[in-house]
């Protein structure tokens, strides 16, 4: 890791909503916040995941637009994090919080239904690793282990493949959809969560590739 990413992590250790427990915390004692983020953030307003969140750039700005809900960032790389957690600790948002951790392992720190929404934006599409990708069987099955039964999941992407392989997944698990966008940008009206835009979408926009959007739910 470069000095620069080694000061940002140790800057973002310091941070009071920020979260890297140990393995020994997670697997032998229990997460401290598993099944009690509400706790955490002081309040019963829903929850909500923004995963392989890298700057937390989807995380702040859903965060600003829906401040009745709480939104937690997760990500592996905790340098990455830190301006997210920057942001949100200089201006006051007490509705976000970040946590470092693999996204296959998301079961350990959240309860049974105490996620409420997901969020995967622009997750790496893994052509020779099926099974690492965020919408893989694996994964989903502990996306729903955590989700509300009204819960949805909504993938942002560039890829096709990525946006074609979950579609296959989704109508072969008999997922319902409830959104499908093929282009996000030609539509005459886009919702506003949707126009959030990431340092990587706004390199994907200007190479000229199609962004695709997906909204599901796993229980039926």
């Amino acid at each position: 890791m470069g000095r620069k990413k080694l000061t940002k992590f140790a800057e973002t250790l310091t941070f009071p909503n920020f979260f890297q427990p140990s393995r020994d915390e997670v697997f032998t004692q229990g997460f401290q916040w598993k099944g009690c983020w509400k706790d955490f953030f002081k309040n019963n307003n829903p929850i909500v995941l923004e995963l392989c969140c890298g700057r937390g750039e989807y995380t702040i700005g859903l965060a600003k637009m829906f401040p009745e809900k709480n939104f937690i960032g997760i990500d592996r790389k905790g340098a990455r994090m830190w301006q997210g957690c920057k942001y949100s600790i200089e201006n006051q948002m007490t509705n976000v919080a970040f946590l470092r951790m693999q996204i296959e392992m998301i079961n350990h720190y959240f309860a049974p239904d105490e996620v409420s929404e997901i969020w995967i934006t622009f997750p790496d599409p893994q052509p020779k690793k099926v099974n690492k990708r965020m919408t893989s069987p694996l994964f989903l099955d502990r996306y729903k282990q955590i989700l509300s039964p009204e819960g949805t999941v909504n993938l942002k992407t560039d890829s096709p493949l990525m946006y074609e392989y979950t579609l296959e997944i989704i109508e072969k698990m008999q997922y319902r959809i409830s959104q499908n966008i093929e282009d996000i940008y030609v539509l005459p009206q886009i919702a506003e969560h949707l126009k959030i835009r990431t340092y990587y979408e706004n390199m994907w926009i200007d190479k000229g590739l199609t962004i695709r959007y997906l909204q599901f739910l796993l229980h039926q």
